[in-house]
């Protein structure tokens, strides 16, 4: 695990395509904010594993390998071409 230090409005880059900005500092809360281009899912990781049981469940009862999607897709009814 990378571990980096970040002050309010300072961004991280995950390669070309995800900025991560630290918005806001109260306590011992931060306030992310995050960049991406629709191809890329972002979640929190209790969302992330909430769809992934959602997937595993649908997929067990079709035989297919499920796939978790970028809420932007859902959101938009894009299924990814499946």
């Amino acid at each position: 695990m990378l571990v980096l230090s970040r002050q309010r409005d300072e961004t991280i880059m995950i390669g070309d395509e995800v900025e991560i900005t630290v918005v806001d500092i109260r306590g011992e809360k931060v306030r992310l904010g995050i960049t991406a281009p629709p191809h890329v899912p972002v979640h929190r990781k209790e969302v992330y594993e909430a769809i992934k049981r959602e997937k595993q469940a649908a997929a067990a009862a079709t035989g297919e390998q499920p796939k978790v999607e970028s809420l932007a897709n859902r959101k938009h009814g894009d299924n990814g071409g499946r």
